[in-house]
């Protein structure tokens, strides 16, 4: 009986040590990670560090990291400074990985952003973001 109890145990405990494994192998939580690591940087004014999330093409087209920062700090400020994050849907659209996100801004309204995700030999990474459809109504 007591044989049977530490089984027991020890198959829940290896169990639970191999979920955490196993949703880093889902591409939805990979994908939501390097997102948010991204706004993290932006918060802190870490352009180098959110410009490495951004995927070759987007790094050729900016050259620099601070060109990049610039580029979002005007084009995307609900991104560098966020109020509030919650992702949406992963979807795939004509190949590619879209992962739409809602973001608050701090002046309290929304904006639908879809990151076209790439994967790259070392994990995810950003290859555009595009505003999506206004979303001030949704409740």
């Amino acid at each position: 009986m007591r044989l049977r109890l530490i089984i027991t145990a020890l198959t829940f405990f290896f169990g639970l040590m191999a979920l955490p494994v196993l949703a880093e192998d889902d591409p939805q939580t990979q994908i939501q990670t390097v997102i948010e690591n991204q706004i993290a940087a932006f918060k802190n004014d870490d352009f180098a560090k959110a410009f490495s999330y951004a995927s070759p093409s987007i790094q050729s087209m900016f050259g620099t990291a601070e060109n990049f920062g610039v580029m979002v700090q005007r084009g995307y400020p609900m991104v560098w400074r966020p109020a509030d994050v919650q992702f949406m849907d992963l979807r795939e659209m004509a190949g590619d990985l879209w992962q739409h996100v809602l973001i608050r801004d701090q002046a309290g309204r929304r904006h639908m952003l879809l990151y076209r995700m790439q994967k790259g030999p070392e994990g995810w990474l950003i290859n555009g973001v595009q505003l999506g459809k206004p979303t001030d109504q949704l409740t």
